[in-house]
């Protein structure tokens, strides 16, 4: 019995010294992937204190000046979440308070959210050349005169010289009315495209922006000049590219394999309503309350999913591809984007213009440094090859690799109307990311 008693001990311990072993390997592993988890600003050298005061104060300020009714804000350092909180409600009645789990319309940051990834991806795969004409991959800019030499690297840095914006809108209404040649009330196989709860756009009238952004002026004068133009044709793009619908090859490439299983194109009926952030009370096209439907008018008219704005969020699933910025083009041990091409679109292009952008990306002011925080953009603290980009609906994501930090602001700011501008008068942003920047322990 001695004897057997002392086989099981030693089985047992060799199991178990074999465990631990095999256990401090995977912590391992996983410390070497960058996988975000959760933790104390103190195990990062940070005030909890301090960021906790802070924080609440300028929040508090935000919601009673009625910069936005809520948001939720995540910050991380070093892999590490070390904040994530929500605050304040979906609108100003106060009944559904905000959640960390409420879906927010991204606007813009959709750009580098959805159709950026993508297009990084093709880089490394050498099908999309930076230096090639815009041209070879959109043909009919070949036929124009003043467009047919665009670079890929201008046009990405905001440095071709395109018109800023079109409002597509205007072609679909008369006299506040809709045209009945491009909008009804009931779906059928010609106006099939749905933009709002009984209201479909005829399935033809994406070719009518198409023609018009072919046709749109291009300023001689090479300088920056932010367009969202481009990133209304890259789904198009990446669909002749890869041969797949652009919503599903950046999900399934991209989101779910990143486990960001909720950064999704037109929730409606994908996600619970109640979790759904409405945005404005549209008096202009779609007279109602815009929820569950994107925002930006020119993405509502493709259906919903572009690649200037329509992707919904929430800041937990944003982390995830922030931090894979962040890691350089890695995470949970998978590679998504090589680092040489992560390193080139988040540099800044053509300083020698006064052209603070990326490729895609917004980058700081070029003398924010020296910056004060009511003029710096982000906040003046933050590293010159920080990168990251800003929504319309009042939404910010900033990844700074020389800091090792991440912060994600979702808010709501054009509730009830896009008038509301406090978010920017008060310098929420920049004074809410200064905060972490400053927050080390004495």
């Amino acid at each position: 019995m001695k004897t057997a008693s002392g086989v099981f001990y030693f089985l047992f311990l060799a199991h178990f010294i074999t465990s631990a072993q095999s256990y401090k390997q995977d912590q391992a592993q996983l410390k070497d992937t960058n996988v975000l988890s959760y933790g104390f600003p103190e195990d990062q050298g940070l005030n909890a204190a301090y960021i906790n005061r802070k924080v609440d104060s300028i929040m508090t300020r935000g919601i009673q000046e009625r910069a936005f009714p809520g948001a939720q804000l995540l910050v991380a350092k070093n892999s590490t979440i070390i904040y994530h909180k929500a605050f304040g409600f979906h609108t100003y009645d106060s009944i559904e308070p905000v959640s960390k789990k409420d879906l927010y319309d991204l606007a813009s940051v959709t750009k580098i959210a959805g159709p950026l990834p993508v297009l990084m991806q093709l880089h490394d795969q050498g099908k999309f050349n930076l230096d090639e004409k815009f041209s070879r991959y959109w043909k009919p800019w070949r036929r124009k005169k003043d467009k047919k030499d665009l670079t890929v690297r201008e046009v990405l840095a905001h440095q071709a010289g395109l018109k800023p914006y079109i409002v597509f809108v205007k072609e679909v209404m008369k006299h506040n009315k809709y045209k009945k040649r491009f909008v009804r009330s009931k779906k059928n196989s010609k106006y099939s495209i749905q933009v709002y709860d009984s209201l479909f756009l005829n399935r033809h009238f994406y070719n009518k922006m198409k023609r018009m952004i072919n046709r749109s002026e291009v300023s001689s004068e090479k300088k920056y000049k932010y367009s969202g133009l481009s990133f209304l044709l890259y789904p198009e793009i990446i669909e002749h590219i890869t041969g797949e619908r652009y919503e599903k090859y950046v999900t399934d490439r991209i989101y779910h394999p990143l486990g960001a299983c909720n950064l999704i194109f037109n929730p409606n009926g994908k996600y619970p309503d109640s979790l759904i952030v409405p945005t404005e009370i549209d008096t202009v096209f779609r007279k109602h309350l815009v929820k569950k439907w994107v925002h930006d008018e020119n993405a509502a008219l493709m259906g919903g999913v572009s690649g200037n704005a329509g992707l919904f969020g929430t800041a937990n699933d944003l982390a995830r591809l922030m931090q894979m910025y962040l890691n350089m083009g890695t995470y949970g041990g998978k590679r998504y984007i090589s680092e040489a091409t992560m390193r080139e679109f988040t540099r800044v292009q053509f300083s020698a213009n006064d052209n603070k952008r990326g490729l895609g990306f917004d980058k700081p002011l070029l003398d924010n440094h020296e910056l004060d925080i009511t003029k710096a953009s982000p906040a003046p603290e933050a590293s010159m090859n920080s990168f990251g980009h800003g929504g319309f609906t009042g939404t910010y994501v900033w990844a700074d690799p020389d800091n090792g930090l991440l912060f994600i602001f979702l808010s709501n700011r054009v509730y009830p109307d896009r008038s509301h501008r406090n978010l920017y008068s008060l310098n929420i942003r920049p004074s809410l990311q200064q905060v972490f920047y400053l927050a080390h322990k004495d």
